[in-house]
């Protein structure tokens, strides 16, 4: 099946959270997307093409699982995930690249978006789905080393120079989408994970990023600071958007529930999606201090 074929006749959105570099925060982004949209009473199907590391699957799990032992009834997505071949052949990739066609097309008459999470390396299907995208966001981590995906560093002048490998990956992605049915996805990185306190480093990669932005045609968007809470809510699958109670979180709220939440809400407006937040649940009044 070809990519045409993939998106014929097809309603859905598809979002596609990618970075061929690990641990920047992928999973917990398409997690907080899918759970917003669903409580916007959209219809969402979730996909994990990680087949190796497997984290979105698991938070999705992770929610399941929690909902029945406290016996709430979640927002829990639509959700499918991709096994990952070591050493794969022409052959493998052939057959995965029908199957996740075949799969994209299935969930696009059914739901109202798809949410695909993508491996933290470079591979067949995630370069396939970053092709399908209609929004590609690509959280990166407040550093250089995430910064290097994107754009080669001066040493000197500490300045960018060049495009970098997976950059130029989304483009050639895009220029595809382009060239099947006149779409550009719409292009938003995510600087995730951002320290509380400036920093010199902090100062320079939103410089560096600003002038990526104007050569590459993404929108730069600030995203998630580096709180442990969003690290606590995989464990039980649960969100920011969750209801602020005792029973959903196991444990008595804090500020820090309801912090991570106005993060999440100035994330989603600043992606377009601020609409979602209507059917939040409403965080109770009494917080313990953080």
């Amino acid at each position: 099946m070809s990519l045409d074929v993939a998106t014929q006749g097809a309603s859905a959105s598809v979002i596609v959270v990618g970075n061929e570099k690990g641990g920047s925060g992928k999973s917990t982004v398409a997690m907080h997307l899918a759970i917003a949209l669903m409580k916007a009473d959209q219809r969402v199907a979730t996909v994990d093409l990680d087949g190796r590391q497997r984290t979105f699957t698991h938070y999705v799990e992770n929610r399941h699982d929690w909902a029945q032992q406290i016996g709430r009834d979640l927002e829990i997505p639509n959700h499918h995930y991709f096994n990952e071949k070591m050493n794969s052949t022409a052959e493998d990739d052939a057959a995965d690249e029908r199957a996740l066609f075949e799969t994209v097309g299935k969930l696009s008459r059914s739901s109202n978006f798809i949410l695909i999470d993508t491996p933290g390396h470079d591979s067949h299907l995630g370069r396939l789905a970053h092709a399908l995208a209609d929004v590609l966001i690509t959280p990166l981590n407040d550093s250089f080393v995430d910064l290097d995906v994107l754009g080669i560093i001066n040493p000197h002048t500490m300045t960018v120079t060049g495009t970098s490998h997976y950059s130029q990956m989304v483009q050639e992605a895009r220029d595809q989408r382009r060239l099947r049915d006149g779409v550009t996805a719409d292009w938003i990185v995510l600087r995730n994970r951002l320290s509380m306190l400036g920093s010199r480093n902090s100062r320079c990669v939103a410089e560096g990023l600003q002038q990526l932005s104007t050569q590459l045609n993404y929108r730069c968007i600030e995203g998630l600071a580096e709180r442990v809470i969003f690290r606590e809510f995989f464990a039980r699958g649960l969100t920011a958007l969750d209801s602020l109670d005792d029973v959903t979180f196991g444990t008595r709220p804090t500020m820090s529930h309801l912090t991570a939440r106005l993060e999440i809400a100035n994330l989603l407006n600043a992606i377009g999606l601020g609409h979602t937040l209507k059917n939040a649940d409403q965080p109770v009044s009494k917080l313990d201090a953080a």
